[in-house]
């Protein structure tokens, strides 16, 4: 019996190219491909009604996949910042060896450090569309 395997997680975006250059310069991802599926099945599987005008750029990171969805048509929502209790998906979380290097690499490309977070430990960042993103410190013996 074949098991159950995540596939990737997704992540809608407002500017495909600040997006993947954010996630790309910034956290480490790299490109995998990208997919434009047409309109009539994309728009029943999503639930969203046409024209759909998805763009999918997968990202890796080791064996996790991102993929970012764009929608190039006009009466999207926009963003909602959301609680950390509120349910639902919350953050993204990221292992890097260098966090003060990765916070300069998160302004540098258009996401912001939540400074008040900064517990030492971890700190949330959020890239530039609000999504958060929590940076933890690579610890001896755990690679990033």
């Amino acid at each position: 019996m074949i098991a159950n395997v995540a596939n990737h997680v997704g992540l809608c975006v407002t500017d495909l190219d600040r997006s993947r250059h954010f996630y790309e310069k910034a956290l480490g991802f790299a490109f995998q491909r990208d997919l434009q599926p047409p309109d009539g099945l994309t728009g029943q599987l999503l639930e969203v009604e046409a024209p759909v005008g998805l763009t999918a750029v997968y990202l890796t990171m080791g064996a996790f996949v991102l993929e970012l969805l764009h929608f190039g048509r006009p009466g999207n929502p926009p963003f909602r910042s959301r609680t950390m209790n509120e349910p639902g998906l919350t953050h993204l979380s990221i292992t890097t060896p260098d966090v003060p290097g990765t916070l300069d690499k998160v302004r540098a490309c258009g996401g912001e450090v939540v400074e008040a977070t900064d517990i030492g430990l971890a700190v949330m960042v959020r890239d530039p569309d609000g999504q958060l993103i929590e940076l933890l410190p690579a610890r001896r013996g755990i690679s990033a």
